[in-house]
């Protein structure tokens, strides 16, 4: 079984995309991630990605503290997104980027996802995006479900 056999179309942002805009999408879809179309290529935006920009640091930090503040001062941290963007999210560190070709078998995939910790890998030919394979797309196939 190879990329090319599970590939599904999925949606893109680019890294311009207001952060909001994303993580709307993100949960209105119910997806993990979502794919980047950024200067170099493609790369993915995880949900957790999105998530930290709406969690103070300090937060963050000490977990403790997010059991102090209420749900109506919780909220205020969403607020603090508006006019971020996606670039904004992505890690500022040069990482390995989940990006595979349709020739990618399972066991590749696989590895790609559990060495990038991203429940999603775009699958790209010559430049050109094909969609993605997800997580539970993989595992569905492993399984045999």
């Amino acid at each position: 079984m190879r990329a090319r056999d599970l590939v599904a179309d999925y949606p893109v942002v680019t890294l311009d995309t207001p952060i909001l805009d994303a993580a709307r999408l993100m949960a209105e879809q119910d997806l993990p991630g979502l794919i980047v179309q950024g200067d170099e290529g493609f790369t993915i935006l995880s949900g957790t990605e999105a998530l930290r920009l709406a969690v103070p640091r300090y937060i963050a930090d000490d977990p403790a503290l997010a059991r102090v503040v209420d749900e109506a001062h919780a909220d205020t941290f969403m607020e603090a997104l508006g006019g971020r963007t996606v670039r904004e999210a992505l890690p500022r560190d040069r990482r390995e980027l989940p990006v595979t070709d349709p020739d990618a078998t399972v066991l590749e995939m696989s590895a790609l996802m559990a060495r990038t910790r991203t429940p999603l890998v775009a699958i790209v030919e010559d430049g050109r995006l094909l969609g993605a394979v997800t997580l539970e797309r993989l595992l569905d196939r492993m399984l045999g479900t």
